[in-house]
């Protein structure tokens, strides 16, 4: 059976299939979240996967090999924060929806994500969690045969009960 799960815990803790990096969109090795995932995976064989790929664009999500840290790397482009009005809402939804499309079709049943675009990309945190609360609830509503684990892996105690907060408020059953 499919679940949400928010947890106090690093992203290169996780023991999910798929690990989501929060990328930029030449697939670049960055900072923070980004840069920690790089380290985690090797950095230099993951850089060599993505230099292949090449790119990907904002709203969207590509997958590498996880090197030493997991199966895969889904690599999900969020927005950059312009105040709200220049899709900003749509493209987070859509990494979000990405990331677990190909989830299911490479056979993953677990996943975890960071909270995507909230960090120095600028999106206000408590909309960036109800941006992605209600992807992968719609996700999980619209595969219901399929099972699979999504949990979102958060340093921060406030931001993790701002997650909570924000799935109560939406009616979603987070664990």
């Amino acid at each position: 059976m499919s679940k949400i799960s928010i947890q106090n815990i690093s992203i290169t803790k996780l023991k999910t299939d798929i690990i989501v990096n929060a990328a930029n969109d030449r697939l670049m090795q960055g900072g923070g979240v980004c840069g920690y995932i790089f380290q985690a995976a090797g950095a230099r064989e993951l850089q060599d996967a993505c230099d292949k790929i090449g790119g990907c664009r904002t709203g969207s999500a590509v997958i590498t090999p996880g090197f030493n840290l997991c199966r895969y790397i889904v690599h999900a482009v969020g927005p950059v924060w312009q105040g709200g009005n220049s899709h900003e809402a749509q493209d987070l939804y859509g990494c979000y929806r990405r990331s677990l499309e190909l989830a299911k079709e490479n056979g993953c049943h677990s996943i975890g994500f960071p909270l995507i675009s909230a960090g120095i990309f600028g999106y206000p945190k408590a909309q960036a969690w109800r941006k992605a609360l209600q992807a992968v609830n719609d996700w999980l509503n619209n595969n219901s045969d399929y099972d699979i684990e999504i949990v979102f892996a958060i340093l921060d105690q406030n931001i993790l009960d701002l997650g909570l907060k924000t799935a109560e408020d939406l009616g979603i059953t987070v664990s």
